[in-house]
Parts: structure tokens; sequence; C-alpha cells
């Protein structure tokens, strides 16, 4: 049997395919970014914060399971069937968001969405990893990371054009089914399993193994319980721009269009960004690029409760933006830099267990404040959250 090589330039044409159906992946939520908020408020004509939010509550929790199952999947079945299985569970979704009679088909297609999710980018997240080997892991998860983050940029910016234009459905959507033919053909037919460059890495690799994955993972690895606390804060404030954003600028008389260019000023810096921070990751300490980073976040979400115009948010979106850009692939180069390649995957998926269930923490924090007190005073408290786990990051990381 031919030995496996690691390395990206060994591995070009395979990376760059996963690269592409990432986006494919990450498209899939930015169909929702921009106009669900709307849907929920001006076509079913619910007007509770808590309850709009609901659909990121069920994504959330959805696919922070799907992630931790994925990672405990993966070294069985392989990277590529699960990848498959979260195509094939994405086939209904635009449908779904198009015809849907009522709230609660909008929240079984969140079902859907978050397993979809949960499974397809956590498979070309730890294959990308299996790789590229030992090097270059930080330029290897901004690659990954900027193809996902920048479709959801793209595809946000698209659907709240589209839909100032002709309607909030059923057209923005129509997106959803080419991303979904497109990620399923090539994953079924292109892409290729790591199973080998997994067996060859773990010959020669030095880091040993973790004696109880979760609960290292989780807390007790100071690196890595770190970087899962920050990655659950992180998530919690990019749940609450998600589904306040909209609100809140619409509240600010911002219209569709304008609200479109703003929610996709946010991920689309942050997917770039990640083409330069992941590189970072590589060369400068880890430790230091997410406390910067994350301190960045805590001083966005603060200022956005002081902003009144477009240029205002336009500009604290951008530091937003960078700040996520700092510590996403840094994040998943941290938690592969200190595992050993047959606990990676599990330790992953633990990870984005914790990060992902952010989203429902956040929705949930979020909606729960907006009602009872203030959109203004939930973003202060999600700011302050961010501001707290930075200095975990430089207190807690070696």
């Amino acid at each position: 049997m031919q030995m496996a090589k690691l390395g990206l330039k060994e591995n070009w044409q395979q990376f760059t395919l996963l690269v592409i159906v990432n986006g494919f992946v990450g498209g899939m939520v930015g169909l929702e970014r921009s106009v669900l908020p709307q849907i929920a408020e001006q076509e079913f004509l619910i007007a509770a914060k808590t309850a709009i939010l609901s659909f990121i509550v069920v994504f959330g929790i959805v696919k922070a399971i799907t992630n931790y199952y994925t990672g405990v999947l993966a070294n069985r079945f392989g990277r590529k069937k699960l990848l498959i299985a979260g195509w094939v569970f994405g086939i209904p979704i635009p449908f779904i968001l198009m015809f849907a009679p009522s709230w609660n088909w909008i929240i079984a297609a969140n079902i859907l969405l978050g397993i979809n999710q949960g499974l397809a980018w956590s498979s070309t997240v730890v294959m990308k990893i299996d790789l590229v080997g030992d090097k270059q892991r930080g330029f290897a998860m901004g690659l990954n990371e900027f193809a996902g983050y920048l479709s959801v940029a793209i595809v946000a910016f698209i659907t709240g054009w589209v839909a100032s234009e002709y309607g909030i459905r059923p057209y923005p959507f129509y997106l959803g089914i080419v991303l979904v033919v497109m990620g399923l053909l090539s994953s079924v037919f292109l892409v290729k399993d790591t199973v080998h460059h997994v067996m060859q890495e773990s010959v020669s690799s030095t880091v040993s193994k973790l004696n109880n994955v979760f609960w290292e993972t989780t807390w007790k690895n100071h690196n890595l319980g770190a970087v899962s606390q920050a990655g659950l804060i992180n998530n919690l404030n990019d749940g609450m721009v998600w589904g306040v954003f909209p609100i809140l600028l619409a509240s600010k008389s911002f219209n569709l269009e304008q609200v479109g260019i703003v929610t996709a000023v946010y991920p689309a810096v942050w997917g770039i960004g990640q083409l330069f921070t992941g590189k970072m990751a590589d060369n400068y300490r880890k430790k230091h690029l997410l406390f910067i980073g994350m301190f960045l976040q805590a001083i966005a979400l603060v200022g956005m409760v002081w902003s009144q115009t477009m240029m205002d948010f336009i500009l604290l979106s951008v530091v937003l933006g960078w700040g996520t850009a700092m510590v996403y692939p840094t994040f998943l180069a941290t938690v592969a830099e200190n595992t050993h390649p047959q606990d990676r995957a599990k330790s992953i998926g633990i990870f984005r267990l914790w990060r992902d269930l952010g989203y429902a923490v956040g929705a949930i924090m979020t909606g729960v404040i907006a009602d009872f007190i203030s959109i203004e005073a939930s973003i202060f408290l999600i700011g302050l959250l961010t501001l707290i786990s930075s200095l975990i990051i430089l207190i807690r990381m070696k």
C-alpha cells in the first residue's frame, strides 16, 4: 500500500476541493442570516424576541450534539461518509424555508440545518487537518473557515438583496437548492477519505493521548479548556448578532437592503480575515491571538449599544469580524496541536459541541433580556461576557 503524504502542497487538490465544499456548507447558514427574523415578524406575526430566536436555539443545540457524534464516529465510519450524510440531511432545507406554512416548520428546517452543519462542517475541518499533518494547521483552518464564512456573508447579502427586490419568500431560498446539489455531488464523486493520512501521522506523533478526552477538552487541560470556554462565548455572541442584529437595525429604520449589507460585513471580514489570521496562528503565540481576538469582539459589541448610523455599525462589524477571524482558526489549530491524531476528531467534536452550544445559550439569553429589558441591554451583557472570556484565556493558557 502506498504511503500517504502529509502536507498542504502534497494534497493541494483534495484540500482545494474541501475548501470549495465548505463554501457550500457555509452558504446554507447564509440563507437564513438576513431574512429569517423578518419572516418571523412579517409573515408569522411573532413579536417576542425569545420566540423569534427559537430557531437559533434549536440550530445551536442540534449542531452541537451532531458535532460531538461526528467526532466520535469519524474514526469508525470515515470522514467522507459523514460528509455525505450531512448533505443528505440538507436536501429538504431550502424547500421548507420557501413553503413553510407555520413557524414550527422553520424550526424543523433548523433541526436539519444543525445536523447538516454538524456533519458536513466538522468533517471538512478534520479532513483538512488530516491532510496537512503537524505543519500549517493554522493556515489550513484559516482557509477552511474563510471559505465557510465568506459564503455565509455572500449568501446573506444575496438573500437580503433578493428579499428587498422580490419579497422575503420564496425567491431568496432558491440559491439553497444549488448549494445542496453542488455540495452533495462533489462530496460523493470527488472527495476522498483521509483515513490513511491519520494512520501515517499517528506513527510519528509525539503528542500523548488524553486519558479522558471529554473532560480534558472541556476544562481540565489548561489549553484545551481555555479554548472550549472561549469557543462557547464566541458563538454565544455570534448567535446574538445573528438573531438580534437584523431586529436592532430594523428598529433604527434601516431597510432590508441596508440590513443585508451590514449583516454581511461582519462574516465577510471574519471570512476574508482568516486568510491572514490562520497563517498568523502558525507563526505567533496562539494565546496572544486568542486573547486579542476575544478582547476586540468585546469592544465592538459594547460599542454597538451606542451606535446610531450605518457607518457606525459597519465599522464595529469590521472590528467584530476581525476579532472573530483572529480566534476561529486559532481555536481549531490549538486543539489539533494539543491532541494525538487518534484523539483529534473526538476532541475537535467536543470543542465544537461546547462552541456551538453557545448559539443556543446566546439566543436564549439575548431573547429573555431583550424582551424584559431591551435589545441594547442584551448586547452589553454579551459584550461583558466576551471580555471575561478573554481574561480567562490570558490567565489559564500556557
